[in-house]
């Protein structure tokens, strides 16, 4: 048996925006995704009127998202959701494989002002304490699998790691970044968003590598010394270098997530695979509105009425369908 030659070439130059980029580094035991975001994290954010700080808190959670859905094998939808006490009191980024991402967040305008005046803007202060719930829905065939970690005024990047450390016990490294890019137009200065991040897990075939202290408090009697465990050094050093990635990495169009990938990984050698494209697309529809409108009472429809109409506009993607009451059996039907 001969072993099939791997291609060799010079990383990609300029970035991919808006897909999803497999890698592995053998050396350390290391595999992991970059994901590059450009129209499709503008699309999102722009149709909506959110302040700055939650745009960018709503970028970090569809990046996070992103990462950790497409990991799916099956058609289905990974679903991430914050609730917690802070200025923004819920975010929800709703993932459909392969490639379909939307996303909303709920807000307390004036507490979010008060932030902003205040300096405490950091995805810690704006989310406060709560918890963050990760739901992988298979259809209606199959349960739900949901996992939750609390919240308590950290980034989501530290929700993530502890996410993986109590759930998933795997030694899992994550970096998220947003920025404002400005572009010169016909109408002056136009903002546009960009987005990008990379996880790297740590996946030795030997399970015993992967072996993790028990969780403090555990059920040790008290005063028992803490069970400490010493970290392997491939994960040591994949996580370390993955600690060094700067924002500007994850955002500039010139510095491709192969470039990066090759920067942090040259010397151990670093191996990529088939990218992924990514698109903002909502799921909601003129039909599907009318059936949620449907399953409510003549009364209850009544109540919704405007104007001599019903308006319903998507909490997603800002989307508004209106709906005279005969269309969806209200007065004037033969219901």
């Amino acid at each position: 048996m001969t072993d099939t030659a791997i291609p060799v070439r010079a990383p990609a130059a300029t970035s991919a925006d808006d897909t999803i980029l497999p890698f592995g580094v053998a050396a350390l035991d290391l595999r992991g995704r970059v994901v590059r975001f450009g129209g499709a994290i503008d699309d999102i954010l722009t149709r909506h009127d959110y302040p700055v700080p939650v745009s960018k808190l709503l970028g970090e959670a569809v990046v996070l998202t992103v990462l950790l859905g497409s990991t799916l094998k099956f058609e289905g939808r990974f679903i991430l959701q914050t609730k917690s006490d802070g200025p923004v009191r819920m975010v929800v980024v709703d993932f459909a494989t392969p490639d379909r991402i939307r996303a909303c967040a709920t807000f307390d305008r004036a507490r979010v002002e008060a932030a902003i005046g205040a300096g405490e803007t950091s995805t810690g202060a704006l989310m406060g304490r709560g918890h963050l719930a990760m739901t992988i829905d298979q259809g209606p065939e199959r349960s739900r699998y949901q996992g939750v970690v609390p919240l308590d005024g950290g980034s989501l990047e530290t929700a993530a790691h502890e996410y993986f450390r109590r759930s998933e016990q795997i030694p899992t490294r994550v970096r998220l970044a947003v920025a404002e890019e400005f572009r010169s137009s016909g109408d002056g200065l136009r903002r546009h968003w960009r987005a990008g991040g990379i996880l790297g897990q740590f996946l030795p075939r030997s399970p015993e590598r992967m072996r993790v202290p028990d969780l403090d408090p555990g059920d040790a009697p008290p005063g028992t010394a803490p069970h400490t465990l010493a970290e392997d050094d491939a994960w040591v050093e994949g996580r370390s270098l993955i600690d060094t990635v700067e924002d500007i990495e994850l955002l500039d169009p010139a510095v491709s997530s192969e470039r990066l990938l090759y920067r942090l990984f040259h010397e151990r050698g670093v191996r990529v695979f088939r990218s992924a494209q990514l698109r903002a697309q909502c799921s909601c529809s003129r039909e599907g509105v009318a059936a949620m409108l449907g399953s409510f009472s003549r009364e209850e429809r009544a109540d919704m009425v405007e104007n001599g109409a019903i308006s319903v506009t998507c909490e997603f993607c800002n989307a508004n369908y209106r709906f005279e009451p005969r269309e969806i059996g209200g007065e004037g039907s033969s219901e």
